[in-house]
């Protein structure tokens, strides 16, 4: 916005103040000379001369000064209808004061006395020039310089000596310092004291600031001192301004006090760029006031007041020579805007420009003296950047800032917009060029934006209560607060990221994460937390060093020294591994969760454990709802280690042939079962095992290429709804082998219960070496690990059964 608003004081002040006041009062205090002087020829010369009298000279002084002198070479008065001729006439007004030196020209004037009327034959010259140097002398002499004349032309002037009437339908032509001007018709009311340029207004004006003023019309008022231009258009370079109506408050001196344009104000400019491209920018209002400052003739204030719009963009293409208007309301399209970077709209009640002197400037053009320094916007203040999605990635977004009020400041060198302030409750908007229907609001009690030499949002900080929320449809908002937020700006894609500091906290659902700093980037809506960060998810809690949460999705992911509690489980009757109503923890390297789905996935050394249950792996993937799980190892040397429990049945002294008479002493031992993979679900209480499975006991170990272990349920007499869960049986399937540190047996199934420590191991056939009795082979093999009992099955061929008792 800063290009329109830095060079109004161009527009008004060089234009419309320093050259159409100046003319049209300069005029003005002419043409009352000129009546005065006319009205007192008849009495200076006298009714009673009836031949010619030429070569005269008529002078009126007042307290030792001339005020002013009519010099004719030949007046000629006739009897008969009281007409009187003047040729060749100059008439000089001094002022009385001395400080002026003006002359009026003509050839022929005609008095006409029963009407009164003064009336100009011909042409008629005026010179308008200030003279300091009469101050200085007892009486008027010509300046020994004539400095900045301005210079009149018109025709048929008629003055009536009886109302003080003027007026002529003839063109006036002025002639400035500054450049040149011209109107149609001039009508001055004596009694009312007012003057009125009729029709056709126009100002050209050249210098180092070339500019055109035109108007339908313009009216001039002594009481009060003002002037009033119908449908006003001012335009400079590339630069214009138009309204319905401008008034110019004058004070005593003549000098411009303020400007009140009322009524589709428009001020737009069009500026060529570096690049080739033009950039347009605009503002509309009801109304604009400018107030002029009181010790220089430069701008001090102007005030846009009423719907108050301006947009900055690449400039619109021209339709029958003139230019496009704009609608602020219009976003930019996908196609065509490769010229355009980063358009700007900002909308709001009021807007208020403040300049300052230029102090380098002040021997240059006035209107480079004026610098724009600081911008208050209030009532609503609204600002939007669009961003060019041909010349973008797919994650440039739009920004929209709202606030009661803002304060934009300028640089003193440059006048650049430098930054910006907001007061009262405001909020940023970010949403995505391709429409998607997502946005991102960004909220805190003030913000502080910074501009880059483009004039685009380069950063902006909000503190205190800041807060994100994010919007998807049909999704829940999510949302995230903190003490201080600060947003940076990728250059024509929009904000690159928005980080949060101080106690952050954020919210999706029953999910809720903590940190001490947060970073969200809106193109991938990404939110990363570290800091000691913390999420809770219903009964589930982790902590890592940093945290990702798709804002979008709901995905999450925690990296580095990842810890995850579930809590206030509830005991599943029937269940197994992970049915007990105690926490179930989760360690590993990092952890993904997809959406709101109570699947975790755990990589890097993760482990699993609820009471004395373990799963150790490469990575686990772990459903909350289902409990259950897949655990996976590398590709290398790493494998899933799963502990489980049984009871140790230890025999009595007197060993006895009847099982029956064992007792137990209730003792639990671990089971370790390594694999390269373990599906398991508590609903079915079983955990399938694959790829190189080896279950190591207190003095037992089985290898196979595949084994599933059933658990006892939970809620049954020997297993409780709490505690560790302990093994029912193991079956093992493919090159199974059973080492016992006095015995090897091999099969390709194997079936063990914990419940009287059996082993029945089929296929292969199956076979049983012993150090001590040789090698044993059957169609089946069964034995009791605590007794050392041997069954050995043979088939249809050998019905006999042979049981081998061997010795320790």
């Amino acid at each position: 916005m800063s290009t329109p608003l830095t060079r109004l004081r161009r527009w008004f002040v060089a234009a419309i103040i320093a050259a159409l006041l100046v003319v049209t009062g300069a005029y003005f205090y002419a043409r009352h000379r000129v009546q005065n002087a006319l009205k007192q020829i008849p009495e200076k010369i006298g009714l009673e001369i009836k031949q010619s009298a030429t070569g005269f000279t008529v002078s009126k002084s007042a307290q030792g000064r001339t005020l002013f002198t009519i010099q004719a070479s030949k007046a000629v008065q006739f009897k008969q209808g009281g007409h009187a001729e003047l040729h060749d006439v100059q008439i000089t007004l001094y002022g009385s004061d001395s400080s002026r030196f003006d002359q009026i020209r003509g050839t022929d004037f005609e008095y006409d006395q029963p009407s009164g009327n003064v009336i100009a034959k011909g042409e008629v010259q005026i010179d308008l020039q200030a003279n300091p140097e009469g101050l200085l002398n007892p009486d008027q002499s010509p300046p020994k310089e004539l400095k900045k004349t301005i210079h009149l032309t018109t025709r048929g002037l008629i003055f009536n000596q009886n109302t003080g009437d003027a007026h002529t339908r003839e063109r006036v032509d002025f002639d400035l310092p500054q450049g040149s001007g011209s109107a149609v018709g001039v009508n001055y009311a004596a009694k009312a004291n007012v003057l009125t340029l009729l029709s056709q207004v126009n100002l050209v004006f050249s210098g180092a600031a070339p500019a055109t003023i035109t108007a339908v019309r313009a009216t001039i008022t002594k009481d009060p001192h003002l002037v009033v231009l119908d449908h006003p258009h001012l335009r400079s370079g590339a630069r214009q301004c138009d309204a319905d109506e401008a008034t110019l408050f004058l004070r005593r001196d003549n000098i411009l006090d303020r400007v009140l344009a009322r009524g589709n104000v428009l001020v737009k400019a069009d500026s060529s760029q570096p690049e080739g491209s033009s950039q347009s920018a605009e503002a509309r209002s009801e109304q604009l006031e400018l107030i002029m400052a009181k010790q220089h003739d430069l701008l001090q204030t102007a005030v846009f007041s009423g719907d108050v719009r301006a947009e900055v963009g690449a400039a619109d293409p021209m339709e029958d020579g003139r230019p496009r208007p704009s609608k602020l309301s219009d976003a930019p399209k996908a196609s065509g805007q490769t010229a355009r970077q980063a358009p700007m709209q900002g909308k709001a009640g009021r807007v208020v420009l403040e300049f300052s002197e230029n102090n380098s400037s002040r021997k240059k053009n006035s209107s480079s003296r004026n610098l724009l320094t600081k911008v208050h916007a209030e009532d609503h203040v609204k600002l939007l950047q669009h961003q060019n999605p041909a010349s973008g990635s797919a994650s440039t977004q739009d920004l929209e800032l709202t606030a009661q009020g803002v304060d934009f400041f300028l640089t003193k060198e440059k006048s650049r917009l430098d930054r910006a302030e907001t007061s009262g409750a405001a909020q940023i908007a970010i949403r995505p060029t391709t429409g998607s229907g997502q946005q991102t609001l960004a909220t805190a009690a003030k913000f502080d934006a910074y501009f880059d030499d483009a004039g685009q949002f380069s950063s902006i900080h909000g503190a205190p209560d800041a807060r994100i929320v994010s919007q998807n449809p049909g999704q829940p908002d999510r949302i995230s607060t903190s003490r201080v937020l600060d947003a940076t700006f990728q250059p024509g894609s929009g904000i690159q990221s928005l980080m949060q500091q101080g106690t952050v906290t954020y919210v999706d659902g029953e999910r809720k994460a903590w940190g001490d700093r947060a970073r969200y980037t809106p193109g991938d809506q990404v939110l990363i937390l570290t800091g000691s960060p913390r999420v809770g998810d219903g009964s589930m809690t982790t902590t890592a060093n940093s945290m990702r949460l798709n804002r979008a999705t709901g995905d999450a992911f925690a990296e580095g020294n990842v810890k995850t509690t579930y809590s206030d489980l509830k005991p599943q009757p029937g269940g197994a591994l992970l049915s007990s109503s105690s926490p179930i923890h989760v360690t590993a390297r990092s952890m993904s969760v997809h959406g709101t789905s109570a699947i975790a996935l755990y990589t890097g050394d993760a482990r699993l454990w609820q009471d004395a249950n373990v799963v150790e792996a490469q990575s686990i993937e772990f459903d909350r709802d289902h409990r259950s799980m897949v655990a996976l190892g590398s590709a290398g040397s790493e494998t899933v280690s799963t502990v489980l429990v049984q009871n140790d049945r230890v025999q009595t002294d007197r060993v006895q042939a009847d099982r029956s008479e064992e007792k137990t002493d209730g003792k639990s031992i671990p089971i370790v079962i390594t694999s390269t993979r373990l599906t398991y679900a508590d609903s079915e209480r079983k955990a399938h095992f694959e790829g190189d499975v080896a279950a190591k006991g207190a003095d037992v170990t089985i290898t196979a290429k595949k084994m599933d272990a059933f658990l006892q349920a939970r809620g049954s007499a020997n297993q409780p709804l709490s505690g560790a869960g302990k093994l029912d049986r193991i079956v093992a399937r493919e090159q199974v082998v059973i080492t016992q540190p006095d015995r090897r047996a091999t099969g390709d199934l194997l079936t063990y219960t914990a419940s009287d420590d059996k082993f029945v191991l089929t296929g292969g056939p199956p076979s049983i070496f012993d150090a001590e009795h040789g090698k044993i082979t059957g169609i089946s093999l069964t034995f009791f690990r605590h007794d050392d009992r041997v069954l050995v099955e043979g088939n249809n061929l050998s019905p006999t059964v042979t049981q081998t008792r061997v010795a320790r």
